[in-house]
């Protein structure tokens, strides 16, 4: 039980500070589009985007590892422990640090909203449904399956050098996000979906439930699923006498 509550205290703590930090990233594109006389949302601004992504993924593992191996992705955590890649990890466990990651999404989100310049308000708002409940649960399941598959990919067929896996992550993410925009934001952390649905008092309705936990844990399961049955784990070649 401590060790469960230490991984839900660090989830916490790390999924408060993604959640305060993901919308600088937008911040820090235009301000540097600007200086460079791009656009934001050109070719060179989602290079731009994809660096920064980068930057601030590589930083954030590297505190998770510092918190005892801390997610602030419930999607990528139920991933993880269906591709067998999590052995500390259980039902019960996600059942406790879960919660602590959505708490930790509303903390997040509410310090974000205390500091962030007016100029700049705009980019602190969250993914929102554009499209109707059924559809934007399959689309939120579709786009986190596929950066759920992708990240697995990525980790156990991808190049080794981890700032090379960092990147191709991040690149997908982008690109997810640019596609997802029309749709449901898209999140694909129902963490940070709660976080901004709560500060937005639509944190108990089924819209949230549905589209922003329900599919995308759907999406995170089946990635690990299809990612097995695609790619059987490897066999340990035997060493001849």
């Amino acid at each position: 039980m401590g060790s469960m509550i230490k991984a839900a205290l660090g989830d916490a703590i790390l999924t408060s500070m993604w959640v305060f930090s993901a919308p600088s990233m937008g911040v820090f594109t235009t301000i540097i589009a600007s200086f460079l006389g791009v656009q934001a949302r050109s070719l060179t601004g989602l290079l731009i985007t994809t660096i920064l992504v980068t930057s601030f993924v590589l930083t954030f593992s590297l505190i998770g590892k510092l918190l005892g191996g801390a997610s602030f992705n419930p999607s990528t955590t139920a991933s993880f422990y269906a591709a067998g890649l999590s052995p500390g990890t259980s039902l019960i466990s996600m059942a406790v640090r879960f919660p602590a990651q959505a708490a930790g999404g509303v903390g997040g989100a509410k310090a974000i909203l205390q500091v962030m310049p007016s100029e700049f308000k705009h980019f602190v708002k969250g993914p929102s449904l554009k499209v109707d409940v059924k559809s934007g649960a399959v689309a939120e399941g579709l786009f986190t399956f596929s950066l759920c598959f992708a990240l697995l990919w990525i980790i156990l067929r991808g190049p080794k050098n981890p700032i090379m896996q960092i990147w191709l992550l991040s690149m997908a993410t982008v690109g997810l996000v640019v596609v997802g925009g029309g749709y449901t934001g898209p999140s694909m952390n129902p963490a940070n979906a709660f976080g901004w649905a709560y500060v937005n008092n639509w944190h108990n309705t089924w819209e949230l439930f549905f589209v922003y936990w329900i599919g995308p844990l759907v999406g995170a399961i089946l990635a690990a699923r299809v990612f097995k049955v695609l790619f059987p784990p490897l066999e340990p070649k035997e060493k001849k006498a």
